[in-house]
């Protein structure tokens, strides 16, 4: 539960141990990323098996605030496969996940959506030392010509570094 702003932006879980279960690929095509934070997701049995075997669907997963708390919403696991069926076990797939942060992240977090308009998505799900992760994002959304643009200047930067390969190898 710490706030990632001084790493890298898109570099994803910290340590080498943690195992990636799920990435959300359209996020940074779709948001323009301000800031991110790692929480811990208050998971059940079963719902812990099926991450596992990564059957996640994160895509479409965001934050929301209720009563102080911060709840991702959209998440969608799968019922593990040897569990039975979703009714017998109580497995509802897409029930609202409550995410694990400290109080004043929270209200940071929560401050910084009401003052500048922003929203929180889910970046990536993974392992971190046998504990469920979630990267959160503070995003603002993109319109369709910010997309262009975000394409054509990393496009831009490319064809630059391509070049600076070229001449050091001249």
């Amino acid at each position: 539960m710490r706030a990632n702003s001084d790493r890298k932006p898109g570099s994803g879980p910290s340590d080498s141990r943690d195992r990636v279960v799920a990435t959300n690929r359209q996020a940074r095509r779709n948001f323009e990323v301000i800031d991110t934070w790692e929480a811990g997701l208050v998971l059940r049995g079963g719902e812990v098996k099926s991450l596992r075997e990564s059957k996640v669907q994160i895509a479409e997963a965001f934050g929301r605030f209720d009563g102080g708390e911060l709840w991702l919403l959209g998440l969608h696991i799968s019922p593990w496969a040897t569990s039975g069926s979703a009714e017998t076990s109580g497995h509802d797939p897409d029930r609202p996940k409550k995410l694990l942060l400290h109080r004043a992240e929270i209200r940071r977090i929560h401050d910084r959506v009401q003052r500048e308009g922003l929203t929180v998505i889910a970046l990536s799900l993974y392992f971190s030392n046998g504990r469920a992760k979630v990267e959160l994002a503070l995003a603002r959304g993109r319109g369709h010509a910010d997309k262009r643009q975000a394409i054509a200047e990393r496009e831009a930067a490319r064809e630059a570094d391509r070049a600076i390969a070229r001449n050091r190898r001249r």
